[in-house]
C-alpha cells in the first residue's frame, strides 16, 4: 500500500506538464496496469458525492483564487484546478481540505495514481471522511491494486453497514481474484441492502455463470434489464452480457433479441456488435455477421478479436485475400494491445 508519509513527487507540485518525468520511477516501482472500463465505472461512482463548490468555500483561499477554481470546474478544466490547488498547498502545506479536494480532481482528471499519493498525503494530517476513502479506494481499484482497496472498502463497510456500493465494489473484488461464493454474497448484501441496485444484480449474473448456475445467472441478468429500463439507465451491459449467455446456452434466438436491446441502448458499443457478429456467423447469415464485425473494428480500432472473426469468415467464403489482411490487422492490434499492456506495467 502507498504509505502515509509518501511525498507529493516534485513533478506534481510543478503541474501537470511536469508529471511525467517524476512519475516515471515511481511507476516503475508499482507496476499499474489501468482498467479501462473500470475507469469510467469508477468515475461514475465517485462523481455524484464531490458537492465541489460547496466544499470550495471552505478552503483557506482568497476571493480571486476561489473564483479562479470554480470557473475552472466549471469549464472542466482540471489542469488549471490542479495548479491553483497545488499553489495553495506551497503555502498551506498542512491544509488537510485542499489535499483532499486536489485527490478529488485529480480522480476526476484520470490522474489516478497522483489522486492516491495526495489522499495518503491527506490521511496523514487525520482520518480521511468517508467520501475520500471512497476515492482513494476508486483510486485504487481503477490502477488494478484490489489488495490495496479491500481494507479502504472494508473499512467504509463498517462505517457505514446501509450503504450498498461497499459491499457491490467488494464483490468486485472478490470476482476479480475468483473468490466466487464470496462475491455472490456481498452482490446479494448489496442488493439487499438496495434492491434498485443495477449493477450489482449484472454482475450477481456474472457471478453465478462463473459458478455454472445458469438459471440463477439469467434470473440476475434480467432483472438488472428490467431495473436498467424501470430507472432509464441506458446501460448496454446487462443485456449483452444475457445474449452472450444465452449465447454460450446455445439459446441463439432468446440471445439475438438481448443484444439488439443491448444496441438499442447505445449503437456505438463494440461488444455487442462483436457478439451479433458471432451469432449471425454462427446461423450461417455472413453478410450480416460481417456487417456487424466490421462496426465493430471500426468503432473502436484497438479492439483485434473482430477482425479475427472476420478473417475466419473470409476464408470460408473462399475470399483468400481478405482473409489475410483481416488476419494481420488482429494480429498487428494484438501486438499493439500485448505492448500497451507491457508498457502499463513497467
Amino acid at each position: 500500500m502507498l504509505p502515509s508519509y509518501c511525498p507529493l513527487p516534485v513533478a506534481l507540485r510543478q503541474g501537470r506538464r511536469g508529471l511525467v518525468v517524476g512519475l516515471a520511477a515511481l511507476l516503475l516501482v508499482l507496476a499499474i496496469p489501468v482498467l479501462g472500463h473500470t475507469a469510467q465505472e469508477t468515475r461514475d461512482a465517485v462523481a455524484p458525492a464531490l458537492g465541489l463548490s460547496t466544499r470550495i468555500q471552505s478552503l483557506p483561499l482568497d476571493a480571486a483564487r476561489r473564483n479562479n477554481l470554480n470557473d475552472a470546474l466549471r469549464a472542466r478544466n482540471y489542469e488549471l484546478a490542479e495548479k491553483i490547488l497545488l499553489d495553495e498547498i506551497e503555502r498551506s502545506p498542512k491544509s488537510q481540505s485542499t489535499l483532499k479536494l486536489l485527490g478529488d480532481i485529480f480522480f476526476l482528471d484520470g490522474s489516478y495514481l497522483n489522486s492516491a499519493i495526495t489522499m495518503k498525503k491527506a490521511e496523514a494530517l487525520g482520518p480521511l471522511d468517508d467520501h475520500s476513502r471512497f476515492t482513494l479506494s476508486m483510486a485504487y481499484v481503477t490502477l488494478d491494486k484490489g489488495d490495496w482497496a479491500r481494507p479502504e472498502l472494508e473499512a467504509l463497510a463498517r462505517s457505514e453497514p446501509r450503504n450498498g456500493l461497499y459491499p457491490y465494489w467488494l464483490s468486485r473484488l472478490d470476482y476479480r481474484d475468483m473468490h466466487l461464493t464470496s462475491a455472490v454474497a456481498n452482490a446479494q448484501k448489496a442488493i439487499a441492502l438496495d434492491p434498485t441496485f443495477m449493477k450489482a444484480y449484472d454482475n450477481l449474473g456474472l457471478y453465478y455463470d462463473a459458478l455454472g448456475k445458469s438459471e440463477e445467472a439469467i434470473r440476475a441478468y434480467k432483472d438488472a434489464i428490467r431495473l436498467n429500463r424501470e430507472q432509464r439507465l441506458h446501460s448496454p451491459w446487462p443485456a449483452l452480457n444475457l445474449g452472450a449467455f444465452l449465447f454460450k446456452l446455445g439459446r441463439p434466438d432468446e440471445a439475438e433479441v438481448y443484444l439488439r436491446e443491448s444496441l438499442q441502448e447505445d449503437p456505438r458499443f463494440p461488444k455487442a456488435h462483436f457478439q451479433l457478429g458471432l451469432l449471425l456467423e454462427k446461423s450461417g447469415k455472413y453478410a450480416e455477421a460481417v456487417q456487424e464485425l466490421k462496426q465493430a473494428a471500426e468503432i473502436d480500432p484497438s479492439y483485434p478479436e473482430p477482425c479475427f472473426a472476420l478473417g475466419r469468415i473470409y476464408r470460408r467464403l473462399g475470399d483468400e485475400k481478405s482473409a489475410q489482411a483481416a488476419f494481420q490487422m488482429f494480429q498487428d492490434k494484438s501486438q499493439k494491445e500485448k505492448e500497451k499492456n507491457v508498457r502499463r506495467s513497467h
